[in-house]
């Protein structure tokens, strides 16, 4: 909006409308973030004013005090770079295990026969429920997270991949045999540019679940990482402490799952 338009509508005496004064991507910025802004400012003055306990619900203050502190000690950031390095780990080995075992799945009738029964069975049981056997098998080190890790991201990657690779347009298939593509080309030029954007999304699930296992193994084993941080604060009462471990594990999963869709932007351009 120009500034003749803005002092048009100020002399005018109406109201004018919400963020007119910013730029296309300013406004947008704004707009994105005025609802957990207002959370925030809301959250703060009901804590000041007492409406809230501070054992219950610390004041967003308080939080960032907190995340101030263990910044400058050093702790959360290895916490941090602890529990990206299992996620990362974990969700590598997984995708490229359900990539794999994804493709030979839908090309495969003969595979499928001898794995849907113990797929199918296996799918439901929650990765949670795998902690306490992955503790007996593999013990309280970094086996036992990875493992759950793994089991977590594994098969959001599976499922969308063969549902990728199966609904991909017939057409396309019939022109690879009436051209006669030898089988690995095949896979490389039809295949999985086919069905990359129901891969993707498979991806970005499974990074999510990642997220949510890691934090879940490294509370009940573990001596670091954010799990560990806040499993730290519920014993040692300093709800402070879990709020923030909660808010670091939702804004590193944001982050890297726009980092994922940023992938997934320019590898599917079509």
């Amino acid at each position: 909006m120009s500034g003749k338009a803005v002092l048009a509508t100020l002399k005018s005496g109406a109201p004018p409308a919400p963020l007119t004064f910013l730029g296309g991507r300013a406004r947008a910025l704004a707009q994105y973030l005025a609802l957990p802004a207002a959370g925030l400012a809301i959250w703060q003055t009901a804590s000041t004013l007492g409406y809230i306990a501070p054992y219950a619900l610390p004041s967003p203050w308080l939080i960032l005090r907190t995340g101030v502190e263990s910044v400058a000690d050093f702790s959360l950031p290895r916490d941090i770079l602890v529990s990206v390095g299992r996620v990362v780990g974990g969700f590598i080995l997984a995708a490229l295990t359900a990539l794999a075992l994804g493709i030979v799945t839908a090309l495969s009738t003969r595979f499928e026969t001898y794995t849907r029964c113990l797929f199918q069975v296996l799918k439901p049981i929650p990765p949670i429920a795998w902690i306490p056997i992955a503790i007996l098998w593999l013990g309280i080190g970094e086996s036992s997270k990875l493992f759950i890790i793994f089991i977590g991201a594994f098969f959001p990657v599976f499922i969308n991949t063969v549902s990728g690779i199966r609904h991909i347009d017939p057409r396309y298939v019939e022109v690879a045999r009436v051209l006669e593509i030898p089988y690995g080309k095949f896979v490389k030029t039809v295949v999985l540019p086919g069905a990359l954007p129901v891969i993707l999304s498979g991806l970005r699930i499974g990074l999510n679940n990642a997220w949510i296992c890691v934090v879940a193994a490294e509370m009940i084993a573990a001596t670091s990482g954010i799990g560990y941080l806040l499993m730290d604060g519920r014993q040692l009462a300093q709800p402070d402490k879990v709020i923030l471990a909660m808010l670091v594990v939702g804004v590193i999963g944001k982050i890297t799952d726009d980092l994922v869709a940023r992938l997934e932007t320019g590898l599917v351009r079509w």
